[in-house]
């Protein structure tokens, strides 16, 4: 799947065969789950070698089940204005999900109450068991309808989004294809489709922010039914967040706005330079400031496919052979179309232990990196598809981004195949350039969403001031928006992780510094001990504490200062021989 108008998600075959979930189960239909779910909760338990077998029966139901919700999901957002795909969305959604969470829950005690009586190894299940553990504590049967609204409302949310048309030069155009315009040479068109797109945007802003005032509601009322002053609180609870806490975000803050916004700055002040211009624009923060035309690695969806696969045989002959598998078992959706939502994402179909890749490819330099840093997660799950409970083929998001991060870094040295030498050092300089835009830009969301939850009294009027105040400063102050006040105090909207997975994006920073140590480990120690110890700690899934599998990877996990600033000197020096 990488270009057709509409797409639909074939399902690849199954990892294995069943043992307990029997076949030509409907898991649309809540009924039919509710009874596989109901058998778990009513079977005897009477040794601890049956309890392993029942935890292994539960992986699998939650295997099938959680593939359903993939599939739904992803032919949803292939094509967002299909009624019938949106339709059978919301049905599991509504339906499907809130009937199975309290029987899930009392799945959790009941094997809490089984742990108890019957060993099994500690090491094996120490972070199963916490997880549970929390999932417990948090769990509250008032709190399944609100979160079933707040699914709703992400839908609506990706449905507006993706509905989200520009008419320019003559023409419909998506969003992601819009900002092919803004590499463009011609200053006056960057602004005129810069202005176009921004705009756009801004004619649905009144829904966007009613929607995001809806999921604010939903949300206090879940953190104080969990017996939660703070949502951020709860939220690190439920997103397992054991080893860091707020204020060590709140570090990670005030290093960045030490170490990495005044290299942000320079850069920006460097570019206005180049371009030789009184004031930089939003419109000119991508161009090349040099005056050459934007970088085109490929035309077609297939020649990026094809260009990737020969990267990934070059790292490693046997992630090569993997992509290779996804593209012949149609993995893939990269084209941008209309009626596609934004972004991009790579997701697991649980039963079947397969990755799929959605993206909005329409030929720049970004669907290159963005189709590495998909291929790096999608490695990931594969590395963990032999592990048999399926809370263990998931990383932890702070090693999962490693994994993808790091593949783009690992990657860096063969985008010869899409470039020649010299735009192969502009390809990595802008790379390197959007590193040190992303930790700035990561302390901007994360240090917004701790102000919105802190004050979540607020109206809509203070949410924008404190949104421009997060921009002031982690920005850089370089770039000139005279004049564009309303776009500015809008900006969050873009940033789907507010609306859809919240306080999901600290874990940017924090990968992006690991995925730095793993680029550096390859300059010093060679790139055969790096990716050993990549493939080593994607292995492992989520079956360790994240500081062990960032130790497993060569990795420290810190994201305070003192390894914040040695980067930054690594980064600096890369750029200058850029």
């Amino acid at each position: 799947m990488t270009s057709s108008d509409s797409a639909c998600l074939t399902r690849p075959p199954r990892y294995q065969p069943r043992r307990f979930v029997p076949e030509g189960v409907n898991f649309s239909d809540e009924s039919q789950v509710v009874e596989l779910y109901s058998q778990l909760l009513e079977r005897e338990v009477d040794s601890a070698e049956s309890l392993e077998g029942w935890l292994l029966d539960r992986s699998e139901l939650e295997a099938a089940l959680d593939e359903e919700g993939s599939v739904l999901y992803v032919n949803m957002t292939c094509q967002t204005d299909d009624a019938e795909r949106a339709a059978a969305y919301q049905h599991f959604v509504e339906k499907v999900v809130p009937a199975v969470k309290p029987i899930d829950n009392q799945l959790d005690k009941k094997y809490h109450k089984l742990r108890q009586q019957y060993q099994l190894n500690e090491k094996r299940y120490e972070v199963f068991d916490r997880n549970v553990e929390t999932d417990l504590a948090l769990f509250r049967s008032d709190n399944v309808p609100l979160q079933t609204q707040e699914s709703l409302l992400s839908q609506k949310y990706q449905t507006l989004i993706g509905g989200m048309m520009v008419s320019f030069e003559g023409q419909e155009r998506t969003l992601p294809e819009m900002q092919k315009y803004l590499l463009q040479t011609d200053r006056p068109l960057r602004e005129a489709a810069w202005r176009a797109t921004a705009e756009r945007r801004l004619q649905d802003k009144d829904e966007l922010e009613s929607i995001y005032d809806q999921m604010l509601a939903l949300r206090v009322k879940i953190a104080a039914n969990a017996g939660f002053d703070n949502y951020e609180k709860y939220k690190f609870r439920s997103m397992h967040r054991f080893d860091y806490d707020i204020s060590d975000c709140e570090a990670y803050h005030q290093a960045i706005e030490r170490r990495v916004v005044p290299l942000w700055s320079e850069l920006l002040r460097q570019r206005r330079e180049s371009m030789q211009l009184e004031s930089l624009r939003p419109w000119d923060t991508s161009v090349d400031p040099l005056g050459r035309p934007p970088l085109r690695p490929f035309e077609q969806p297939k020649e990026l496919v094809d260009g990737t696969a020969r990267i990934f045989r070059r790292v490693d002959p046997a992630l090569g052979r993997q992509f290779e598998t996804m593209i012949s078992d149609g993995l893939l959706d990269l084209a941008s179309r209309k009626g596609k939502a934004p972004g991009g994402y790579q997701t697991t179909l649980s039963e079947a232990r397969k990755p799929f890749i959605f993206m909005n490819a329409v030929g720049l330099e970004r669907d290159v990196r963005t189709l590495l840093h998909e291929g790096g997660h999608a490695f990931h799950s594969l590395a963990a598809a032999d592990e048999p409970l399926l809370g263990y083929r998931h990383g932890p998001m702070e090693f999962c981004e490693v994994a993808s991060m790091g593949m783009e870094l690992l990657g860096d040295d063969f985008l010869d195949e899409f470039y020649n030498e010299d735009d192969l050092k502009r390809s990595r300089r802008e790379h390197f350039e959007g590193v040190i835009f992303i930790l700035p830009w990561v302390a901007t969301i994360d240090a917004f969403q701790q102000w919105i939850y802190a004050n979540p009294q607020h109206d809509r009027e203070a949410r924008r001031q404190a949104w421009l105040a997060c921009l002031d400063r982690f920005g850089g102050g370089v770039v000139d928006w005279t004049g564009l006040e309303a776009e500015r105090g809008h900006m969050w909207h873009r940033q789907l992780h507010i609306f859809e997975v919240p306080f999901y994006y600290i874990e940017y920073g924090i990968a992006q510094l690991g995925a730095l140590q793993l680029w550096v480990r390859a300059r010093r120690e060679g790139r055969a001990a790096a990716l050993a110890g990549y493939r080593r700690a994607l292995a492992l899934g989520g079956s360790r504490p994240l500081p062990e599998l960032f130790a497993a990877a060569g990795l420290k996990f810190d994201f305070s200062e003192s390894t914040i600033a040695p980067l930054m000197d690594e980064v600096a020096e890369e750029l200058q021989k850029l």
